[in-house]
């Protein structure tokens, strides 16, 4: 065993399997990646942007930006023959391949609420973009204070 400056292996429990975390003169844990696990890797993200093109040719998804007022047309789980006109404006979105969800708000009965609908769900018909504001911002937090752009 060398100094704690040296090359100190520790191993831990991470997710079900023993990863080695090598210890650097910056006293920061850095686990050492196998070779293997690169390549699964890479292999899940080639995956993922091929089932995203093919969503994308089955149906059409406008690009959707936070500030964008949408309307949607989504299929309630519960009863699949009903279909409901959502209308609200995106606050957030969250790109993340496949699993791309975005952040809608939305006035009922006069009360703000907010939903989380991943992009690319089977349960989403259609997606019409209605109006662009210009926003300078990725997170429209701030509209949970106050709702005027919905309010024409």
């Amino acid at each position: 065993m060398q100094s704690f400056y040296g090359s100190i292996r520790s191993v831990r429990w991470h997710s079900l399997k023993i990863v080695e975390y090598k210890t650097t003169k910056s006293r920061s844990l850095r686990p050492v990646i196998p070779d293997t696990d690169k390549v699964s890797f890479s292999l899940t993200i080639a995956n993922d942007k091929e089932a995203v093109e093919e969503v994308k040719n089955q149906r059409e998804i406008p690009d959707i930006k936070p500030g964008y007022i949408i309307q949607l047309k989504v299929e309630v789980p519960d009863n699949k023959r009903r279909v409901s006109i959502l209308k609200g404006i995106v606050i957030a979105r969250r790109n993340a391949g496949l699993n791309t969800t975005f952040r809608l708000r939305r006035l009922v009965a006069g009360v703000g609420v907010e939903s989380l609908f991943p992009l690319y769900s089977p349960n989403i018909k259609e997606i019409k973009v209605l109006d662009k504001k210009k926003v300078r911002r990725a997170k429209l937090y701030y509209l949970r204070d106050r709702m005027n752009p919905l309010k024409k």
